[in-house]
């Protein structure tokens, strides 16, 4: 484990809120959450201004009642370009997962979450 760290969480269904909090809350991490893109933005500079800024933010790649994944990373990188983030997807084949990088993420997790997956990017995205 590479130690307690702080996750922003965005994700539009409550049940994939709820049962990553509980994935990430074994693990040993921080997390809070946001249901769109505009809240993770909003919630992101809070925390940051207050002194407890996220090590890690995951956001959905599809809102559709609200900004998704790639306008959200976008408003983060304008805000923080050091911003560590995993895009997250049902949907392996859109070109914001498999070319994340050009679209300004750190890392994928593709939907169903599997939880040696998720420990593994974490933990290597908190050594960078």
């Amino acid at each position: 484990m590479a130690g307690k760290a702080k996750i922003l969480l965005m994700d539009d269904e409550q049940i994939i809120l709820d049962v990553t909090n509980e994935v990430l809350a074994f693990l040993g991490y921080d997390v809070m959450f946001a249901q769109d893109g505009t809240a993770a933005v909003e919630l992101y500079k809070r925390e940051k201004e207050a002194g407890a800024p996220f090590d890690i933010v995951i956001l959905d790649l599809s809102v559709p009642e609200g900004m998704g994944g790639k306008e959200a990373i976008q408003n983060l990188r304008e805000y923080d370009p050091a911003v560590k983030a995993i895009v997250s997807s049902g949907f392996g084949n859109d070109p914001a997962v498999t070319a994340y990088a050009d679209y300004g993420f750190s890392a994928k997790l593709t939907k169903p979450y599997k939880i040696t997956d998720m420990k593994a990017i974490l933990e290597d995205l908190l050594k960078k």
